[in-house]
């Protein structure tokens, strides 16, 4: 993205040095901890076992991920309800309210169903085991539309990685900093950070596609992805 300039100004960086001098610098964007819970798996809906194990993806809508994440605003928490697609990383779906209703994430995957203009035959549909996605108006959807249902097992948040990142991506890198600067979020300001990262963000992960450009390809994309905030860490040291 900032290729052109640095040949303008005659800069040769490749992007691992780039990285390099971030992390010198402390210019890499901090990760917060999470603490605040929104996940309640103590219910007696049926769960499902994972079903994405050892899967190799080669293409969009072959699995999404859903998550629900809060924003701490300066009057109220607020929850953003996710529904992402692994491959690509494109959210297809989502919904900001005031509660942990089952409504929100149900009309959530309702906007994704609804938003994609490809065919979701075979689809995965995975998730944790929250009560919002267990919920019998939530599987019904999914059955109605014969989307596999796959869960999380053992509340491991990294048997749902791909939906933790997203999160991480939203709120360190564009919610966070929104909110500092304002009291409250509104769907309008939300609708605009979507597409930002839908169309603007390119993913390590993807080949250095944005989530947009990745939802239209197929095959493999190559993984750029490197800890660069460990290595930060060292560079301290």
């Amino acid at each position: 993205m900032i290729k052109e300039d640095m040949d303008r100004l005659n800069i040769k960086m490749g992007r691992d040095a780039l990285f390099d001098l971030l992390a010198s610098e402390h210019m890499l964007v901090q990760r917060r901890k999470r603490k605040h819970i929104t996940t309640n798996s103590n219910h007696w809906y049926r769960k499902y076992p994972n079903l994405i194990k050892g899967i190799t993806l080669d293409g969009p809508n072959q699995i999404w991920v859903s998550d629900i994440t809060y924003i701490r605003t300066k009057q109220e928490f607020l929850y953003l309800f996710l529904i992402s697609d692994a491959y690509s990383k494109k959210i297809l779906g989502y919904r900001l309210a005031n509660n942990l209703d089952s409504v929100h994430a149900v009309n959530s995957l309702q906007d994704a169903i609804k938003n994609n203009c490809q065919s979701i035959s075979g689809l995965i549909h995975h998730s944790d085991r929250g009560i919002q996605y267990c919920s019998k108006e939530y599987t019904d959807l999914l059955n109605k539309h014969s989307v596999s249902i796959s869960m999380t097992e053992n509340g491991d948040p990294l048997e749902n990685s791909i939906a933790e990142r997203i999160n991480g991506i939203l709120k360190d890198e564009y919610l966070n900093d929104a909110t500092n600067k304002q009291s409250d979020l509104d769907i309008k300001q939300l609708k605009n950070i979507i597409e930002k990262y839908n169309k603007l963000r390119p993913h390590l992960s993807c080949d250095m596609l944005t989530p947009e450009e990745a939802h239209k390809c197929t095959g493999s994309l190559r993984r750029k992805w490197k800890n660069y905030y460990r290595k930060k860490v060292n560079l301290r040291v």
